[in-house]
């Protein structure tokens, strides 16, 4: 009931009309920016963090929500019409859905896309309402003996979920640690990493970090690789949904919400994990197996229903323990740092209201995405056809004006740009940006509390493993590094086994 209580008042305050306002709004822009092929929702909110400073917290985090949800539903657009999916999550959504538009079909791919995150958006954001609090109270009792067992947890698997190996997202998260050290250490008060920089003893503005290493590193790789218009294929008809089409959708829709929500809610989660195995799920237990590669409509309704009741569930861990597992979730726990709050079992109990309507403004959210995407689908349809130089020189204009509006120093605009060619030698090497900010929020925030674990065992290492949940957790990270290794080992085994079994015939 206390949940039910608390959400209530989170409605009378996300129904304020400048709170609905900045909920509409942000989920367009998510819609829009999903649509478009390289602008996600991680770009777009790192974009928009120099808001921050001139706007209170509430607006600002449901727009950034808005966000959110508004990208992971605008990805699916993408995926249909151009075989190019906007977001990683939505990459299965353009296997069936694809191929349903170029026979004809592509309103009633993208009604069930819509009609599926509404319905896996709703049930996910109740999972929040009543899970949120509870994981919440459960972690009120860790010490710092669990907080940095947990932070090794969120880097190692951040590392290999948000890159193409470990070895490279590590590297990746070094480097954000490397960032996050910059400054005056607290607690001896000496300059680390300042090079004799006085203007760097205050430490590098993540948001200066964020903007460079997703925003300019994003603009500059598409000015290298060159850009251009892209072929969209037409929208024939209304968004809508046949009756034998309800009758396929509607248990993929609640199939895939089972799937990503909980998926989702892991600290090891991730929306992408889901939508793969709700569709491998629907192509198993559909009747119509013959459609899958063809044109199914389950292979669209599970995985987008899947995609975002996962973008729900990532919302689990980062509220109530801090952890993001996702790269709009990093950028978002930017977000939440910068007003001086940060999220984890506290927050509930230090700036409940807050996070109370937060999580109701989800609910309106998912009927404006519902209302706004069934009508306007010609339009997002259009949004394709902008020329990617305009929309890239936009980027890179709102980059540096918000940076510079935000501190008003040339030197935070070196560093904008000397981060974004950073980010840009990261891309072209394939390493992910996304570890780096995870490790540039969660770095000091792992050597405060491992500090704190050894000034309270008087420098004894073995208090890292006192207790039940760190010795779980470690055997978490340790299973995560050794994981790899040992499946690469199997699969040499095999490959050998089976030539010498090629090699005696």
């Amino acid at each position: 009931m206390d949940a039910l209580t608390s959400l209530a008042d989170g409605f009378t305050a996300a129904l304020v009309p400048a709170n609905l306002l900045f909920a509409l709004l942000g989920v367009t822009i998510g819609t829009a920016v999903g649509v478009l092929p390289g602008i996600g929702p991680a770009l777009t909110v790192a974009l928009l963090l120099p808001i921050t400073f001139r706007l209170d917290a509430a607006p600002s985090l449901i727009l950034f929500a808005g966000i959110y949800y508004g990208g992971m539903y605008g990805g699916s657009t993408t995926s249909i019409l151009l075989n190019t999916p906007g977001e990683s999550a939505s990459i299965v959504s353009a296997l069936e859905g694809n191929k349903m538009a170029k026979a004809g079909r592509a309103a009633s791919a993208l009604a069930t896309a819509a009609i599926g995150s509404f319905v896996a958006g709703t049930i996910g954001t109740l999972g929040l309402t009543f899970l949120a609090p509870v994981v919440a109270d459960f972690a009120v009792g860790f010490g710092p003996p669990e907080y940095v067992a947990l932070i090794a947890v969120a880097f190692v698997t951040v590392s290999a979920l948000l890159g193409p190996n470990l070895l490279k997202g590590a590297a990746s998260l070094l480097l954000g640690v490397a960032l996050g050290l910059v400054g005056i250490d607290t607690q001896t008060g000496q300059a680390r990493l300042t090079f004799g920089s006085p203007t760097l003893l205050d430490g590098i503005d993540v948001v200066v970090v964020v903007v460079a290493l997703f925003a300019l590193s994003e603009a500059f790789g598409h000015l290298l690789a060159g850009t251009g218009r892209s072929t969209v294929e037409p929208v024939r008809g209304r968004a809508v949904l046949s009756r034998e089409d309800w009758r396929r959708s509607w248990p993929a829709w609640l199939r895939g919400t089972a799937l990503g929500f909980p998926i989702g809610s892991l600290p090891a989660g991730g929306a992408e994990v889901p939508t793969f195995l709700s569709y491998s799920l629907e192509r198993r237990l559909s009747r119509h197996r013959s459609q899958f590669g063809h044109g199914a409509i389950e292979g669209v309704a599970g995985p987008e229903a899947a995609n975002n009741a996962a973008a729900s569930g990532v919302l689990v861990p980062l509220l109530t323990i801090g952890l993001p597992t996702s790269a709009t979730a990093a950028v978002i726990l930017t977000a939440f740092q910068s007003y001086g709050l940060q999220p984890g079992p506290q927050l509930f109990t230090e700036s409940g209201p807050l996070v109370w309507t937060l999580i109701a403004s989800l609910y309106v959210g998912n009927v404006a995405l519902l209302v706004l995407n069934l009508p306007l689908v010609r339009v997002w349809a259009r949004l394709l056809t902008i020329p990617a130089y305009w929309i890239y020189a936009g980027v890179l204009l709102f980059a540096t004006l918000g940076t510079f509006a935000a501190s008003g120093s040339t030197t935070d605009l070196l560093l904008l740009y000397a981060l974004g060619a950073v980010g840009v030698l990261m891309r072209l090497a394939g390493v992910p940006v996304a570890p780096a900010v995870v490790g540039l929020i969660l770095g000091p925030l792992a050597e405060e509390q491992l500090r704190r674990a050894l000034a309270i065992s008087e420098g004894d290492p073995s208090i890292l493993l006192s207790g039940t949940i760190p010795v779980l957790l470690w055997l978490v990270v340790a299973v995560a590094l050794l994981a790899p290794a040992v499946g690469a080992l199997l699969r040499r085994r095999s490959a050998a086994r089976g030539g010498a079994r090629a090699g005696v015939r």
